[in-house]
């Protein structure tokens, strides 16, 4: 027998599943879409840093050459207030981290570096962490991934002359603004003698969530304790391959070093997703705790060594914003990691 015709509210009732299903199937693939789409860029990038040269096994593809710290984080009323993440309620909360110049090359000479770096990882006594990556610039040099992925690419070294293309860093400055502000920051800005007395910013804009849900935007950074003193050109050219861990060293033989975390609060107008344009500096601040050093050691076996320092790593009680970059940021971090780790099992296993 012909099954029997349905009625309007079975008709009904059957075009909404077919509709929840496809709308389902629709939002997974927008998920996969989204969780691919980093996981994509991530290995491009990779790759476009290792054939410029920037592969050595067992290592960082970026900001190989570093020394890894520890110490301690030592919250100030202000942050719980902001943050209902339990750390914030502790009176000291242990750290470990890794302090490094930019550049892919493990033996790099410190001193020449332009860039330096800080990552964090803090663990609260519930187990829940904070993970930081900062860079001593102020701002990103690029509006997005793309533009990012550019940069990678026009600085790649010509196999020629083994410098990058001038004409493409020339084409890549004249496409956006805040690549030739970032070179003006490079020329002009202070090169400090220490990593201790180097200001390291979060870039990215995360929100605090505090106990009633209320999120307050924010970028941050770690100001230093030291006095700034700089280095002369003359000085760089003429420093011992490690300097900043020598001098760090002799710091460290006197005592801890400091940062003072600074938190900066958005106004209404501030662009939250974009990490080149920098906030006005009268923005205001909220000094929100101290961090301190009180040890370092070789990264090659390390505890830092280990560890992949991806920003996107936070507490309840503090969430990332949408920037892209961040993103991505986090996928190439997890990428360089998995190679890394890759490469260490298989060296290790090559041993007789």
């Amino acid at each position: 027998m012909p099954p029997a015709p349905l009625t309007p509210r079975q008709r009904l009732a059957r075009t909404a599943a077919i509709s929840a299903l496809l709308a389902a199937a629709a939002a997974g693939l927008l998920y996969l879409a989204d969780r691919l789409g980093p996981a994509r860029q991530a290995r491009q990038f990779i790759d476009t840093i290792e054939a410029s040269g920037a592969r050595h096994a067992g290592y960082r593809r970026a900001h190989s050459h570093g020394v890894c710290v520890s110490g301690w984080f030592e919250p100030k009323p202000a942050l719980a207030q902001l943050s209902r993440a339990s750390m914030f309620t502790q009176t000291r909360i242990p750290a470990q981290g890794r302090l490094s110049i930019g550049g892919g090359g493990p033996e790099a000479a410190e001193a020449a570096a332009r860039v330096r770096s800080l990552a964090l990882q803090l663990t609260a006594e519930d187990g829940q962490q904070w993970r930081l990556a900062m860079n001593s610039f102020p701002f990103f040099g690029m509006p997005s991934a793309e533009a990012f992925l550019e940069q990678v690419r026009a600085q790649t070294p010509d196999p020629a002359t083994g410098k990058p293309d001038p004409a493409a860093i020339a084409a890549l400055q004249a496409r956006y603004p805040s690549a030739r502000a970032f070179a003006q920051w490079a020329r002009t800005a202070p090169w400090t003698d220490s990593w201790a007395n180097t200001g390291y910013n979060g870039i990215h804009t995360f929100y605090f969530v505090d106990a009633d849900g209320q999120r307050t935007p924010l970028r941050w950074s770690f100001v230093p304790l030291a006095e700034a003193q700089t280095m002369s050109e003359q000085q760089r050219q003429h420093a011992p391959a490690n300097y900043l861990s020598t001098e760090l060293a002799g710091r460290l033989a006197q005592g801890p070093v400091g940062w003072t975390l600074q938190l900066q609060l958005a106004e209404p107008v501030d662009v939250l997703e974009d990490p080149s344009i920098a906030w006005p500096q009268e923005r205001p601040t909220v000094d929100a705790g101290t961090l301190w050093i009180d040890a370092m050691q070789p990264q090659q076996g390390g505890y830092c060594d280990g560890v992949n320092f991806d920003p996107t790593v936070v507490p309840d009680g503090i969430v990332t914003s949408a920037d892209p970059i961040l993103a991505v940021r986090s996928a190439v971090y997890a990428q360089s990691w998995n190679r890394r780790l890759q490469e260490q099992r298989q060296a290790t296993e090559a041993k007789p």
